[in-house]
Parts: C-alpha cells; structure tokens; sequence
C-alpha cells in the first residue's frame, strides 16, 4: 500500500463505461492510494445510481446528488423532491452537481437558475456542501452564490480551469477549489498551472472527474482515453512541481482538506 493516502472527490463511477469493471478500478484506485472517491451525481437517476453503488463500498464510495445545469430542463417538482428524499442516505456528502453553464446551454439558463437556487436552498436547509459546475457563467455564479453565502456552510469549485479573478472570487467566498488533469495539460493548463501556488492549502483538493481529462503528463501514453481514480497521483506529481511540495505534505493536506469538507471518517 503506498506511504501517502488520497481522496478522489471527483468521480463519475456511473458513467457507462465503467460498467462492465467498477469493481476493478475501484481496486486499482485503493491499491494505488486513493482510498476514497466520492461519486459525482447529475440527474435524479444518476444519483440513485450513485448511492446504489457506494452501498457496495461503504466505507471507500461516497457520493454527490443532484442535477447538474446540461439537465436541468429535464427535472420535475417530483424529481426535486425525491432527489431531497436521497439526502438521508449515509453516504450522501454533498449536494451537486450543481450550477451554471452558459457554454452550452443545454437547459434554458433561466431553468439553470432556478434548479441552480432550488439546490442551494436545500444545501442551506441541510447544511450539506455544495459540489458546482461553472462554464461561461462565472458572473452569474458567483452573483448567486453571494447572495446566499451566509446560510450554506460550504462549497467547492469542483474543476476549476478559470483564470486568477475568478479564483480570488471563489476564495472571497472562503470556498474551496477542485483540481483535475487539466493542470496536467500543457496546452489548455498553463494559466491554471500559474495560479496553483495561490491556491491557500487548506483550500485545495484533488480530483480525475474520471472518465474524463487524463492526464497528459501519463508516460507512455496509455491506448485508451478513459481515465481512473488511480491516476489522481498524476496530478499530484504535477502540483508537487508546481508547488515544490513534497508529496507526502500534499496528500496530508488534501486528504484532510477532503476529509473535513465532507464530514468524513478518516
């Protein structure tokens, strides 16, 4: 078992192409060291998926649940409710995905707002994290999240890619801030590879959003795209350089970051 210990708090284990070998990269990620990955859910479905799963694992998986903007167009009064109805179940950590995504549009953005809101509302109501998503909406965004900063305990920026205003934005709000492959990236990561060392440490955590963004600086280049948990160490190699961190000293820092954020038993 590897010296340092990590969390994954990003991680779309019910995408369809972990199908057939969850059971196995799950293995692989706790063998490598990331001995807990946190589900993201994004429709209704999706986060009973989520939490079906993470009973399987009960004390690796937790889990995300809630409608991510691309669907919000898609989510009844009915879906609402039995989506607050999920937030009894133990392994449920955080509300999300949630936010805005004005790149796409995929739901109307007034539909965005609204399940966007109805979201934070049940966050302040439960006193659970918020898990958000932002593409071009940052401004909208962050006009929402003030508003009820006051009464949501706390909320990270899963993902992060933005630029430095937008990081001293979220950080003015004392939320924390989510890092992918992207700063793995030496095309679209650069400007993000900049601002990792004003990210405060008791600020950061770490994530794949597997299958998504694996990471480019993997050597040899593995054959398929679909990334894993496991190559979370990837972007800790990464934020080591960037940083001059020791590995050991990140993984005490993100694991604990990660630890309290969700309210989770080391």
């Amino acid at each position: 078992m590897p010296a340092q210990q990590w969390i994954d708090i990003g991680v779309n284990l019910t995408d369809s192409s972990f199908d057939a070998d969850y059971h196995d990269v799950i293995e692989q990620a706790v063998n490598s060291g990331v001995s807990k990955l946190i589900i993201t859910g994004t429709t209704l479905k999706d986060s009973e998926q989520a939490i079906a799963l993470c009973q399987q694992y009960p004390e690796t998986l937790y889990c995300t649940v809630g409608v991510h903007p691309h669907y919000a167009k898609d989510h009844t009064e009915e879906d609402f409710r039995q989506i607050r109805s999920l937030l009894n179940e133990p392994t449920v950590v955080a509300i999300g995905e949630t936010g805005l995504d004005f790149n796409r549009n995929a739901s109307p953005p007034p539909l965005q707002v609204e399940a966007f809101e109805r979201q934070i509302e049940t966050a302040c109501e439960y006193q659970l994290p918020l898990f958000l998503h932002e593409r071009d909406a940052h401004k909208k965004q962050i006009e929402i999240l003030r508003h009820h900063r006051d009464h949501f305990s706390k909320a990270v920026a899963h993902c992060f890619t933005g630029n430095k205003d937008e990081l001293y934005s979220y950080l003015d709000l004392d939320l924390y801030i989510g890092i992918t492959g992207w700063v793995c990236d030496e095309r679209r990561g650069l400007e993000l590879q900049k601002l990792i060392k004003e990210i405060p440490a008791n600020r950061l955590m770490l994530e794949t959003d597997s299958p998504y963004l694996l990471p480019r600086t993997i050597r040899p280049r593995p054959k398929s795209r679909r990334n894993h948990p496991h190559n979370l160490i990837y972007i800790a190699t990464q934020l080591c350089e960037l940083t001059g961190k020791p590995l050991e000293q990140l993984s005490e820092e993100t694991y604990g970051n990660s630890i309290d954020f969700f309210s989770l038993t080391p």
